[in-house]
């Protein structure tokens, strides 16, 4: 479930070329269940109608500081109260430069001067523009006054030039947004999380893994990434888009993730181990493929290195979380693990259940910590589960004094 929801969100457009792209922003929040109300300056409906944003909002698009249909009804007071958020997207070079320097001279200015909601501002202009000193004065006024100022993209630009001056990619402003609601609680942290599935090669093409995705771990980095915390993300294969301001590291197999873990452990003050790591890894890769013949084959396999149990010895006052996926007596293994691995929490699911196993977008999990403390949670999205992690580790951290 995302922190967007049931939000009220304003998103503003003005007068540039990339106004037709806050369509596919308005569908975004829309899609994450916001409220939004759509304000456009005058020379926005230039660039695209109303009526557009209108039927994707739902809501009557505001333009007019004077119209007095709308200012019965709402007024652009109650809309600088009611928000939660504003979005301008894009931001012209003249809008941010008005808004820098408090003129109100349109109804988007006036709320965003009337409100006390958190601002996120997306430039979108011509390269010189952007990098005019007057337009760079400006946007450090405003991220001096707290505006959350986005890096345009890189690019062809619709002028014909090519540099920075580009909108943000939709689901880059979208991640912002959600960033900007979360508490901000985790600033001091840094959290290391691991995700996905590690490959043991046979041969050359052959290989042992499991059908893991790497959402959790990757819901989970972007939840302490939105909280405030520094994120190192180590992946396994998963077939998931990088997340925007989370450090990633690709890792191919076991031994691979246990050295870059091992290699980041001083500096995490968290780590969250959520890949799904193999436990057995052929003794011998053959180069190149083994090919096909009447023999039948023994495959020998040895230990794998024990990744979560290495962190335990070498905890050293920070926060160590665990997954367990067990597919029976599921919480005797987990408390087992627990104590074994010297860990603080271990998220323990029965991956045979419907809606807990690997590669589903939703997850049956029980917290296991402390003293034989269990704590079961109803079936619901990883990113909610990934809230709840996350909110676990502030009251472990808070115990701890």
């Amino acid at each position: 479930m995302s922190i967007i929801k049931a939000k009220n969100i304003v998103v503003g457009v003005t007068g540039g070329i990339a106004a037709y792209k806050s369509c596919e922003l308005v569908r975004g929040l829309i899609k994450k269940e916001a409220s939004v109300q759509v304000v456009m300056t005058k020379n926005a409906t230039e660039f695209i109608t109303p009526l557009t944003l209108q039927t994707l909002s739902g809501n009557k698009v505001a333009i007019n500081t004077f119209d007095l249909e709308w200012e019965s009804e709402i007024g652009h007071i109650s809309l600088a109260d009611n928000a939660d958020l504003i979005v301008v997207a894009p931001a012209t070079a003249s809008f941010i430069g008005k808004v820098a320097n408090g003129i109100a001279d349109s109804l988007l200015s006036t709320v965003i001067l009337a409100t006390k909601a958190p601002i996120i501002l997306c430039p979108a202009m011509n390269v010189n523009m952007y990098e005019n000193p007057a337009v760079q004065d400006n946007i450090a006024k405003l991220r001096e006054r707290g505006f959350v100022i986005m890096e345009p993209g890189e690019g062809e630009l619709a002028c014909g030039w090519e540099g920075k001056g580009r909108l943000p990619e939709i689901e880059v402003i979208l991640g912002e947004a959600e960033k900007t609601l979360t508490p901000n609680d985790m600033s001091t942290e840094k959290i290391l999380v691991t995700a996905g599935a590690t490959r043991e090669f046979i041969d050359s093409v052959r290989y042992i893994s499991n059908p893991s995705s790497g959402k959790m771990g990757h819901a989970i980095a972007k939840e302490a990434l939105n909280r405030g915390a520094e994120v190192v993300l180590i992946s396994g294969k998963t077939n998931l888009c990088p997340i925007p301001g989370v450090k990633t590291i690709n890792v191919e197999n076991s031994d691979d993730m246990y050295k870059s873990v091992m290699e980041h452990l001083d500096w995490s003050s968290v780590v969250i181990k959520a890949a799904a790591v193999g436990d057995y890894t052929p003794e011998k890769t053959q180069n190149g493929k083994i090919k096909k013949d009447d023999k039948d084959r023994v495959l020998k396999l040895k230990r794998t290195q024990d990744i979560l149990e290495q962190i335990g010895k070498k905890k050293n006052g920070r926060i160590v979380i665990g997954f367990a996926a067990e597919t029976e007596n599921l919480i005797k293994n987990a408390q087992d693990k627990l104590k074994r691995k010297n860990a603080d929490l271990i998220v323990a699911n029965d991956i045979s259940q419907k809606g807990a196993g690997f590669e589903e977008d939703t997850n049956i999990a029980h917290f296991v910590y402390g003293k034989n403390n269990t704590e079961e949670l109803p079936l619901m999205p990883k990113s909610l589960l990934a809230q709840k992690i996350l909110d676990k580790i502030h009251h472990i951290k808070k115990d701890r004094g």
